[in-house]
């Protein structure tokens, strides 16, 4: 893939933040946390959070910020701006473990993937691209316009596309 130029448009994506729309997203330094895409095949249109936890715990403040909120969050704010869920697909990148020794509970990353994956099942959204755990951040960008693409740039410079 050939060094491009970044779109002035991009809407960055913090921590624990979402946003729906046409326009290119992205969310930088990805650790332990999952950019997560729903991408709409109809129309050019998507979602993107940065999932920094698995479970709210019935918190309903900062929906983006965890994995069964946020999938909620991006399938209801879609659907109102006219996606149908039985068109949507997601993608997730992220889930990395970010301290060596830490494995089972202690894996934020391995959680938030597995949470992540469980809410989509949940509603039945396909997940057509994934790219997460290993010891390595990431940063991911999503094109809605482009049919979905998620660009993925890892810390050692590797650039993958799903």
């Amino acid at each position: 893939m050939s060094k491009e130029q970044p779109d002035p448009r991009t809407v960055i994506i913090g921590i624990g933040e979402y946003q729906i729309g046409k326009t290119p997203m992205s969310s930088i330094g990805l650790g332990s946390c999952i950019g997560l895409v729903l991408h709409s095949r109809a129309g050019g249109m998507g979602g993107m959070a940065h999932v920094m936890l698995p479970d709210s715990q019935g918190r309903g403040d900062r929906p983006g910020k965890f994995a069964d909120t946020a999938v909620e969050i991006l399938v209801t704010e879609l659907a109102a701006a006219g996606c149908r869920t039985s068109q949507m697909m997601a993608k997730i990148a992220g889930g990395a473990s970010m301290f060596k020794g830490f494995s089972g509970n202690l894996n934020i990353g391995e959680r938030n993937a597995d949470a992540v994956i469980a809410a989509l099942n949940g509603r039945k959204i396909d997940l057509v691209g994934i790219e997460v755990g290993g010891t390595m951040g990431r940063t991911v960008t999503y094109y809605p316009e482009l049919e979905g693409r998620m660009v993925i740039r890892s810390a050692d410079g590797r650039i993958k596309e799903i």
